[in-house]
């Protein structure tokens, strides 16, 4: 197995003081690989709560000092947990449509927002078998307000949620793939050994809008996902086909 999946980067800085802190603390070391990766993961869902920093390329130590995140943010600390813990892993990029993030993003704003968005995922090696990890994205605060305000459906792309199986998505680790982004990816840029590899070739919202976003929008959306997190989940104009993807999911394979 390449070192490359354990080494150290700008963006995976698990040799900062905070994160090393935080494995000691937690004692993850001692575990047996199955149980580290699902003790880092399960940090990631729940005690990292959904929400949008002020870029997807922030260091790790600086997504666990925020304290939230999104796919792309908490991916980046959820790798550097593994890798801190030795547990290899990779980035995996897409873009995702932006009718996902419908409900999060201010109606007002929704129209000029980029029709695609930078997603990921992380990949966990295991056992010789490459797992998709997706499923830490929305903190369980979210997905079961998701879960209540829809309760008569099974599918949902909206909301920060991209899921065929809302009521019973794969978002616990228990050694296989989770998901709950999926269906709203609409394009596949491959893995890459670590996320300072994929960001040196793609950005989003740069100059005057990436400045807006970074000081305006974000704050905004992330006032709204409180209050989704509190029950009051936002009406979405254009009724329930608002609520599904725009095109039919994208076609991944698992464990390549």
């Amino acid at each position: 197995m390449s070192r490359k999946y354990l080494a150290e980067t700008p963006i995976l800085d698990f040799r900062s003081d905070a994160i090393q802190a935080l494995v000691a603390e937690r004692g993850w070391s001692s575990l047996d690989p199955h149980a580290r990766i699902g003790a880092a993961y399960d940090f990631v869902r729940n005690e990292i709560l959904f929400g949008y920093n002020s870029d997807d390329a922030l260091p790790a130590s600086q997504v666990l000092a925020d304290g939230y995140g999104q796919c792309n943010t908490k991916g980046t600390l959820l790798m550097a947990l593994l890798r801190a813990l030795d547990i290899p892993c990779r980035f995996h990029g897409f873009f995702i449509d932006k009718g996902l993030q419908r409900g999060v993003v201010p109606e007002l704003v929704y129209p000029i927002a980029p029709r695609n968005i930078i997603h990921s995922w992380v990949e966990v090696l295991i056992d010789g078998t490459w797992i998709n990890l997706e499923g830490f994205i929305l903190d369980q605060g979210v997905l079961r307000a998701l879960q209540e305000a829809f309760s008569h459906r099974t599918s949902l792309c909206a909301y920060g949620a991209g899921t065929d199986c809302l009521q019973a998505p794969r978002v616990e680790w228990t050694g296989d793939s989770t998901y709950i982004q999926k269906t709203g990816i609409n394009h596949d840029f491959g893995v890459f050994d670590s996320p300072d590899d994929f960001y040196a070739d793609h950005h989003q919202l740069s100059g005057l809008r990436g400045l807006v976003y970074r000081l305006v929008i974000r704050h905004w959306m992330n006032r709204r996902v409180a209050r989704i997190r509190a029950g009051q989940v936002p009406t979405i104009p254009g009724g329930q086909n608002s609520l599904e993807p725009a095109q039919m999911p994208f076609e991944l394979k698992e464990g390549v």
